[in-house]
């Protein structure tokens, strides 16, 4: 799953009476630094205004339509301050960008203080962020407050604005499917539709009979289900599982890769038994990791408030994403747990290729042989951030939280894709999830990416965001 790096239109303020030679070496240097941080950037014409700068409300305007030509190329904006800038001039240009915005000050040399060569853009930030906020403007607050764009720090920043673009621009239109209604049992992830939408996320509905009905209506072989079964083939041990099992799989993957396509799906949430065991004689486990490897959100029990996480996060970090449970405790490690799930875990994040089986838990129910495509295994150590959503009173309401999985062991015997997680304060998350009904579920994603998932969620999306381990 690559990680598509933001594209940027770049801002310059500028007071006329400051020297103009710091707006040129602004205008050389940042799409140079930019460049090399892996981003594409656009830029008003240096001719359009005073030295290609904004110093007034009417250079405001000449940026503002700049930005509207250029609709959709861009995700967000670097409102850079080689000088004190003109915070009026900042509003006309961007109150309309519908995009974040991220204010970069330049620093002051103590060696360069004088008229001619001073910039005082610590002062001018201050000012832009003020006028910002009086307009209702969004933007992240970074630190330091000044910094060069050659330094580490400003590539630090524009990598925390890189994700939180992402983030905004991959949510504020989202499509998930819901393929097959709820498993009646399964109260813990009913989802109000309604509140959904009223953030931009769209649910899309998929009769699971007529998923069925398509699976065995491919002709024998197809060569899309051909491909899918070397495909399958490629990142799993299949040895055990008969060739009736895996043909069915490789079907109802190429079903879903069409709903996905037909229906534009950035997300799905499927309804994983008992109905596939019974009619198809298979679990869509093994699929649903490799979809979340290829960077579609799958989720399984029909969750769609995680296939929503799985999506954001997935943007957050720019790599796959899973849906686990909190499963087991750790013997008496109160800061670690297991979590777990039946195999959804996408073979990116796991220690090797995993082992597809029959479903031991299923098998108890509707007899043995009927429920091929659990995927054993483990996953491997890393850092990750978490986090899970459910719907109340028209809100989407968040946590999020940060932990790592370790390399303690889990015994052999132990079924399905598993990890230890060591998560500080976890007591506190399991209290705030008892005290206000978050599901069984958790989504997870490597690196540490609360802060900026956090930002977008909030500040951004209009979500409501917890997080326990601050108390």
């Amino acid at each position: 799953m690559p990680s598509q790096k933001i594209t940027f239109a770049l801002f310059f303020g500028n007071r006329g009476f400051f020297p103009a030679s710091l707006i040129a070496e602004a205008r050389e240097q940042l799409p140079r630094v930019l460049k090399a941080l892996g981003h594409e950037t656009l830029m008003l014409d240096a001719a359009a205004t005073p030295h290609g700068a904004i110093e007034s409300p009417r250079d405001g305007e000449v940026y503002a339509h700049f930005l509207r030509q250029n609709r959709g190329k861009f995700g967000g904006v670097i409102l850079s301050l080689p000088n004190f800038g003109d915070e009026t001039g900042a509003v006309s240009a961007l109150k309309e960008a519908g995009v974040p915005i991220l204010v970069q000050a330049y620093p002051d040399d103590l060696i360069k203080m004088s008229p001619a060569l001073r910039r005082d853009s610590f002062c001018g930030k201050l000012s832009v962020m003020d006028v910002f906020c009086q307009y209702g403007l969004p933007f992240p607050v970074l630190k330091p407050h000044v910094v060069h764009p050659e330094s580490p720090e400003f590539a630090a920043n524009v990598d925390h604005f890189d994700r939180v673009c992402r983030v905004v621009g991959g949510m504020r239109e989202c499509t998930v499917g819901a393929i097959g209604a709820r498993t009646t049992p399964f109260k813990t992830v009913r989802i109000d539709e309604l509140a959904l939408q009223k953030h931009g996320v769209t649910v899309e509905t998929v009769d699971l009979s007529s998923v069925i009905a398509q699976v065995r209506a491919l002709p024998a072989g197809d060569k899309a289900v051909q491909d899918k079964v070397s495909m399958l083939r490629g990142f799993a041990d299949w040895r055990n599982v008969p060739a009736a099992a895996l043909e069915n799989l490789a079907r109802l993957a190429v079903v879903l890769d069409r709903l996905i396509e037909e229906m534009q799906l950035d997300a799905l949430a499927i309804r994983c038994w008992a109905e596939l065991q019974l009619e198809l004689g298979v679990s869509p486990c093994v699929l649903l990791g490799a979809l979340n490897d290829r960077g579609v959100g799958a989720a399984c029990e029909v969750d769609l408030g995680n296939a929503v996480v799985l999506r954001a996060l997935g943007l957050a970090s720019g790599e796959p994403a899973a849906l686990l449970d909190w499963n087991n405790n750790y013997g008496s490690d109160e800061d670690k747990c297991i979590l777990f799930h039946c195999g959804p875990v996408p073979p990116s994040l796991m220690t090797g290729p995993g082992c597809v089986v029959d479903h031991a838990i299923l098998g108890t129910t509707i007899g043995e042989g009927r429920s091929w495509g659990c995927n054993v295994g483990r996953i491997k150590p890393t850092p990750f951030t978490f986090g899970s959503m459910m719907t109340l009173d028209g809100r989407l309401k968040f946590f999020l939280g940060e932990g790592a999985i370790t390399s303690d062991p889990i015994p052999q015997d132990f079924f399905g894709c598993a990890g230890v997680a060591q998560i500080d304060r976890l007591q506190d998350v399991l209290l705030y999830m008892g005290r206000t009904g978050h599901r069984h579920h958790v989504s997870i994603t490597p690196g540490r990416h609360l802060a900026p998932a956090r930002e977008a969620f909030e500040r951004y999306l209009g979500y409501d965001v917890a997080v326990p381990q601050n108390g």
